[in-house]
């Protein structure tokens, strides 16, 4: 490996990029390429395109499917250096017309070196761009690997045979950087009798010396429909979601906070049972996997809410994080009144909100506070309330073990 003593972006030799784009992406399902999908909020293709402007590369010639040049450009959009080539029917033959195209520059506009990146590794850090123009100091040709740590058999017919040593194997990322000249070269006097995995192989059948340096796990190539639904509709990190909602007080009515009913002179007024805590709490799950608001899923104006439980609307919400691929971290509520005294009910509330959204109590966090008898609550005209709720990706936080049922207080 080579030691990580990379230069900066900004004194890159006179360096262009090709970006691999070419391909159907069928295992990704969808019905557009895979290239052309959106992940974290753009194209798949996008961000490839902008790590690479953002490096100072330029010019980057996108290998894209025949038909496929105006979508592409849309995708580009902004992106003054990007420029299109149509693919071939094979990976090298896609590279090589990207290639050929730099090749056609004037002479003073020929790159030195050049990038050859798969569109399906959207994340490219700019410490493995560095360290790739670092390895061609030295070689014709630079690649980002990764150690293997998993330990490695033979297998035939789903039984083992025998060991792999592992110590001298290295999965292999892109972009792979090459010396122009060399890899131009390479492509040319490639016979193409049979299809080379990557670009570092056709380069090594020609005898060019490939140098090995660190890759990054963010450069995991995006290849599955499971890939898409992980990070299409969320990323790896937190999501959360906030709520408020408030009902006022009225004689004749039932007081329903948090899913627990509490003796008071007065009740909370609304189509449904006016809980007004879990309807915060629903608004702050609905707004974490932005999924609209209490109203658009169970609307005032439907009869068949009327006088409803409020935990179905907080089970409903719950369900719609799960289908979203997440997992409820855990939610605080807030109630907002003078007058009950919610104290003594908070125990009760925090074990009936865990059963409902089938998490642990440790998860569920259930305050109260007054407005210092300041505003309609503080005249006792209603009750406020506010909700926080934290979700994850299920894949990445586990589902919480579900409360158990024989612990949740009658209501």
């Amino acid at each position: 490996m080579l030691p990580d003593d990379t230069p900066a972006i900004a004194s890159l030799p006179r360096t262009a990029a090709i970006v691999v784009a070419a391909g159907k992406g069928l295992r990704a399902g969808g019905t557009v390429p895979k290239q052309f999908a959106p992940w974290r909020g753009k194209p798949l293709l996008r961000h490839s395109l902008e790590a690479l402007a953002a490096a100072g590369i330029a010019p980057i010639v996108v290998a894209v499917p025949a038909s496929w040049e105006a979508e592409a450009a849309e995708v580009a959009q902004g992106l003054s250096a990007v420029r299109f080539v149509a693919g071939g029917a094979t990976r090298q033959d896609s590279v090589r017309a990207a290639l050929e195209a730099l090749a056609m520059a004037e002479p003073l506009l020929v790159p030195e070196l050049v990038l050859i990146h798969d569109a399906a590794r959207p994340v490219l850090p700019g410490a493995v761009i560095s360290a790739l123009i670092a390895g061609l100091a030295d070689h014709d040709a630079a690649i980002p690997v990764l150690p293997v740590v998993d330990s490695l058999v033979r297998g035939e017919d789903a039984i083992m045979q025998q060991p792999v040593a592992r110590e001298a194997l290295y999965r292999v990322q892109t972009p792979q950087a090459f010396r122009f000249p060399a890899i131009l070269a390479a492509h040319r006097n490639w016979q193409g009798e049979t299809v080379a995995g990557d670009d570092a192989q056709v380069a090594a059948a020609a005898g060019i010396t490939v140098a090995l340096v660190d890759g990054d796990e963010a450069l995991r190539k995006v290849t599955f429909a499971s890939d898409f639904r992980d990070h299409m509709n969320h990323s790896a990190l937190p999501r959360v979601g906030q709520g408020f909602d408030v009902h006022r007080l009225a004689d004749g009515e039932e007081l329903w906070l948090c899913g627990i009913k509490i003796e008071h002179s007065q009740g909370l007024a609304g189509h449904s049972d006016a809980d007004v805590a879990i309807h915060a709490l629903v608004d702050a799950l609905l707004g974490a996997i932005a999924a609209g608001d209490i109203g658009d899923h169970f609307p005032p104006s439907d009869p068949q809410w009327r006088g409803a439980s409020s935990d179905r609307f907080l089970a409903h919400a719950a369900s719609l994080v799960g289908e979203a691929g997440q997992a409820i971290g855990n939610v605080d509520v807030t109630i907002i009144c003078e007058a009950p005294r919610i104290g003594p009910h908070k125990a009760a509330m925090r074990a009936r909100l865990a059963a409902i959204l089938a998490i642990d109590i440790a998860c569920v966090s259930v305050k109260a506070t007054t407005s210092e008898r300041l505003g309609f609550t503080g005249r006792g005209e209603g009750i406020a309330a506010q909700a926080i709720a934290t979700v994850f990706p299920a894949t990445v936080f586990p589902i919480a073990t579900v409360f158990p049922a024989t612990a949740i207080p009658e209501c």
